[in-house]
């Protein structure tokens, strides 16, 4: 459990709970709540619940999976569209962070401060040493994402050691297509926050989007290596856990 100002982080611990979850990803994901989104996938993790200390409304949620190694790696929910043999290889525990949404009601940047909060938590607690996920931009049109791709492009792809490849059947290949100088202010503008605040930790990212008509987005394989987190950026995420 967390709380800062206004809000609460906690770990969700019972049927209620989940079903809260997947109501919440149901409304910002497709745009309503009379059904849950649920997968296979929620078995298998733990799901932190951010709620309004006040009243208890919930306005945000994500679920994280647990790794012990990369030898683990095609248990994940990544690996539906991306190949990842080359993580295979990833020596330490990881934990996949996803299916991350805030109320459609929701704006304040307090809530992704103690997501991450949480999630520095659940990192240090379980000695994570990679952390990694499916950053989503919204919808399926990559015109109005072409300088945040440009700029992953030239600035924060994965490592070849790490570099995921091609599953998907339909996928946009920005780093091997994309022709185009990025406008630095036009590209984070419309880059996702969440994906902003992987790039912050030192994150990279697959060299293309894959495109998801089923949940409407195009989305980029991320990871972050926890011992390449930049020191001031590692102060600032513990500092919100005290």
């Amino acid at each position: 459990m967390l709380q800062k100002g206004r809000y609460l982080a906690r770990i969700a611990s019972s049927e209620g709970d989940l079903h809260a979850a997947q109501r919440l990803r149901q409304l910002a994901f497709h745009g309503d709540a009379a059904a849950l989104d649920a997968d296979e996938f929620d078995a298998l993790c733990s799901h932190i619940l951010i709620e309004e200390v006040d009243g208890g409304r919930l306005v945000c949620v994500f679920r994280m999976m647990p790794l012990n190694d990369g030898a683990e790696i095609e248990r994940s929910y990544s690996a539906q569209f991306y190949e990842l043999d080359a993580l295979k290889a990833f020596p330490g525990p990881m934990v996949e962070m996803g299916r991350f949404c805030m109320h459609p009601e929701t704006h304040d940047p307090d809530i992704l401060r103690i997501a991450w909060g949480a999630m520095t938590t659940y990192v240090d607690e379980n000695n994570v040493e990679l952390l990694f996920g499916c950053a989503s931009f919204a919808g399926t049109d990559t015109t109005s994402y072409l300088d945040s791709f440009a700029m992953l492009r030239d600035r924060h792809l994965a490592p070849k050691r790490w570099l995921p490849r091609v599953k998907a059947p339909n996928v946009f290949r920005f780093a091997a297509r994309l022709r185009r100088k990025p406008n630095l202010k036009a590209a984070q503008l419309t880059m996702p926050p969440m994906l902003r605040s992987y790039i912050l930790m030192g994150g990279w990212v697959s060299d293309h989007a894959v495109v998801d008509t089923k949940m409407n987005t195009l989305h980029v394989f991320t990871g972050v290596e926890v011992k390449a987190i930049p020191p001031a950026r590692k102060r600032l995420l513990r500092a919100i856990t005290v």
